[in-house]
């Protein structure tokens, strides 16, 4: 416990899901988390909000503010780094989870939803990385994380789920993509400098609440599934360490690195061969 005392971090799309669990694996070492989501209150029929999350934070011993902000909104977002170091201090830790999808074949994506993978997963994270670069260039250091993405990979026949779930996810992946390879360059240029650039993505299907395209899938093959507890150890282990430009996928990194998976709360260690709670 205690990787992160005295740290300050910034999640976005951290009302639930992967965002929330990083969040809760952060504060559970003592980093003070800044929560960003696109609202308050709930978000259709998705449980969890985002001051739900931070009271939950807060009510286990952390330390969890709140930051709402609509990511697609460049006004909104221009000054977002600003804002979430009011809460705690300037921010150390940058980790931008928030992302947006439209699954329909590549010649179907329209426009508008082209537009919007392009703007929410890989130029938002372009912004407010330039946006914490100044901050961790005056104290020296920082981490900036990225979710990524298997998707970034087309499968070939045989198809593991069904031929229209491969092609479906292309448009997605190719933003996705465009980001690994932003981050990494990203990576080597600050290297010199102690900022640690990295992305990470779930090697299996990560069953959050917004994930009912993939659920299905899951429920037939239940070992293509992988506990969030998985990605949050991942993602402490690179939010920690000095780490360089890596694309890492969660189960390998945490294998590879000899790392325990623990509870959101730190307090337990789960070990490796478990599968989420529901499918």
């Amino acid at each position: 416990m205690g990787q992160l005392q005295g740290k300050t971090a910034l999640i976005t799309g951290a009302s639930r899901g992967i965002g929330h669990a990083i969040a809760t694996r952060f504060a559970a070492e003592g980093a003070a988390v800044v929560l960003c989501a696109s609202r308050l209150g709930a978000h259709g029929n998705l449980p969890g909000t985002l001051e739900e999350a931070v009271a939950a934070i807060n009510g286990n011993g952390g330390r969890a503010a709140a930051e709402v902000c609509d990511l697609l909104d460049p006004a909104a977002r221009a000054d977002l780094i600003a804002r979430a170091a009011a809460h705690f201090g300037p921010i150390d830790i940058l980790v931008n989870n928030a992302a947006g999808s439209s699954m329909d074949l590549p010649s179907r994506v329209t426009t508008a939803k082209r537009n919007m993978m392009v703007d929410l997963n890989l130029n938002v994270p372009m912004e407010l990385a330039e946006q914490a670069l100044a901050g961790m260039r005056e104290r020296g250091t920082g981490w900036i994380l990225s979710i990524s993405s298997a998707t970034v990979n087309q499968p070939l026949p045989p198809y593991r789920a069904s031929r229209e779930a491969a092609l479906v996810i292309a448009a997605y992946g190719a933003s996705k993509a465009a980001l690994n390879r932003y981050s990494e360059g990203l990576a080597h240029e600050l290297a010199p400098e102690h900022i640690y650039v990295n992305t990470l993505a779930p090697e299996s299907i990560v069953l959050t609440p917004g994930a009912e395209y993939v659920r299905d899938i899951a429920r037939r093959h239940p070992d293509w599934a992988e506990p969030i507890e998985m990605m949050a150890e991942a993602a402490l282990s690179l939010c920690s360490g000095r780490y360089v430009g890596q694309m890492a996928y969660s189960r390998q990194w945490v294998l590879g690195q000899a790392l325990s998976v623990h509870s959101l709360d730190g307090k337990t260690v789960l070990g490796d061969a478990f599968l989420p709670a529901e499918i």
